[in-house]
Parts: structure tokens; C-alpha cells; sequence
């Protein structure tokens, strides 16, 4: 039996509708790529190009873009100094990604940047900056961790908006995850407010700030990625900070993660006598 061929209007409606599609289908490729780029470009601009330093610290960052191309946009990290000769020093990750992320988490770093200006301990700068925020009327919220050292007294005071715990180890062998205390994360919920914990930097070390693309995977538990970098750090504590925040990034490469990712390291030298 010989086989029916199809009409040629037929034939030819087909071939018209499979290049409709295709046409569809290539714009919106090209328009998710000219996203991810467009993204991929604020999150180049709204990093510090450099980190502040002072006798007796030294920091370093790194920061790698999601592995698929789709997540780029939610971290960030910053380092500025403060009226009078303190140094500020915050890492925080926005709920979401892409473009919409990148521009909030630029809002995000410069209204921390703005108050921490005029506000000198951090939980209130979180407060503060919590309130700006939610005034704003957007509908992303960021966690975020905010230190604040002071080079004269050597005390560290740090607070937490619902982000990772940092990581902290000693030259004499000492080492830790610091489980805080904290508050929700910024733009959440109005009132929100934040405990500070204060330290002395007397003995030389590290500690290290992340977000938990370094630390999380889809098959990998955050409490096992801080137990790798926990290591990481105890091994490196007072060593080159960029040296450092290398290997921890390489935490990363362990667990899968398909989200961006940064570390930001200060290590600090042993305090003089006062």
C-alpha cells in the first residue's frame, strides 16, 4: 500500500509553526542570558574593589558566581572604614537571585554603609537599617553578619541578622563556629532586634565570614560544610588571609552547591601590650 502524503498546506502550516516556536524559544534564551549578564555585571560593580586594612589586620574576599548561570545576584560583601578609625565589615546573602537580587543587595550594602556611619554598635546599625528597608517596600529580605573593630582597643563587636555563623581559630589551636545570638533577617519583620557580641583580639588568628553557598549543597548539610571550614581555618589561622580564603573556598567545590558564594577573612596579628 503506498502511503498518503500529507497535504502541502499541511505540510507547510507545520514547518511554519515549529519556526514560530523556535524563534520563541531562542528570544527567551537570549533574554534569560541578557538577564544573568545584566546581573552578573551589578554584582561586579555593587563589590568593594578593595577591603580597608590597619597594623595588626589583614582581610581578603573572594566571591564565585553560581554554577549554572541562574543564581547569580544574592551575596555580597563589604569592608569600609568608620568616622574616627574604626573598620566595618559585613557579608550577607538576599533571598532570590537574578536582577532583582543584585539591585537589592546593593540597597541593602549601602544602607548598612549610611547608618553604620552615624550609629556605632552594630545591632542598633541592623535595626536601624532594618526599619529603612521595610520602609522601602520590597519584598526580598537579606541575611547579613555586621563586625565592627576598633584598632585602638582591639575589640570586635559583631551582630547577626539571620545569616551563617563565622568562623574564628587561634594560633595556639583554638577554633570554633560562633553560634551567636542574632535576629530575623533584614526587611522581614519591623521592630527586629539584634544582640551584639564583643570580643578582645588578643591572640593571633583568623576569623572567617561566609555565606552558605561556601558551606551547602543539595546533598550536602550545612553543618558539615562549617565543620570543613572549621578545619580549614584551625590549619590557616594568622596566615595569609588570601592564601585563606582560597582554601575555604574550595569548601565549596565539595559540596555541589549551584548557588554564588563568598568568604571574606580577617586575620588578625597578636595584640601588644596595652
Amino acid at each position: 500500500m503506498t502511503p498518503r502524503r500529507a497535504p502541502r498546506g499541511a505540510s507547510a502550516d507545520l514547518l511554519s509553526t515549529l519556526g514560530r516556536l523556535a524563534a520563541q524559544a531562542r528570544a527567551g534564551v537570549e533574554l534569560q542570558q541578557a538577564r544573568v549578564e545584566l546581573a552578573e555585571a551589578l554584582q561586579r560593580e555593587l563589590l568593594p574593589a578593595s577591603l580597608p586594612a590597619v597594623p595588626g589586620l589583614r582581610t581578603a574576599a573572594r566571591y564565585a558566581p553560581a554554577r549554572n548561570g541562574l543564581d547569580i545576584g544574592g551575596d555580597w560583601y563589604d569592608g569600609f572604614r568608620l568616622p574616627g578609625g574604626p573598620l566595618a565589615f559585613c557579608i550577607g546573602d538576599v533571598q532570590g537571585h537574578d536582577v532583582e537580587a543584585a539591585a537589592f543587595m546593593g540597597q541593602v550594602r549601602i544602607c548598612l554603609r549610611a547608618v553604620a556611619a552615624v550609629v556605632a554598635d552594630p545591632g542598633e546599625v541592623l535595626s536601624r537599617a532594618n526599619e529603612v528597608l521595610i520602609s522601602m517596600d520590597r519584598e526580598l529580605f537579606a541575611t547579613c553578619s555586621l563586625f565592627r573593630f576598633d584598632p585602638v582597643t582591639r575589640e570586635l563587636e559583631s551582630a547577626r541578622a539571620g545569616h551563617v555563623p563565622s568562623v574564628w581559630a587561634t594560633v595556639d589551636g583554638r577554633y570554633g563556629i560562633s553560634e551567636d545570638a542574632g535576629g530575623l533577617p533584614l526587611n522581614l519583620m519591623p521592630g527586629s532586634g539584634y544582640a551584639v557580641t564583643r570580643r578582645r583580639l588578643t591572640t593571633a588568628g583568623s576569623i572567617v565570614l561566609l555565606t552558605d553557598g561556601v558551606v551547602e549543597g543539595p546533598k550536602f548539610p550545612i553543618e558539615r560544610g562549617l565543620e570543613c571550614v572549621a578545619r580549614v581555618v584551625r590549619e590557616g589561622a594568622g596566615t595569609d588571609p588570601d592564601e585563606l580564603a582560597a582554601e575555604v573556598m574550595k569548601v565549596a567545590d565539595s559540596t555541589g552547591h549551584s548557588d554564588d558564594a563568598a568568604v571574606l577573612v580577617l586575620s588578625h596579628d597578636e595584640a601588644g601590650p596595652r
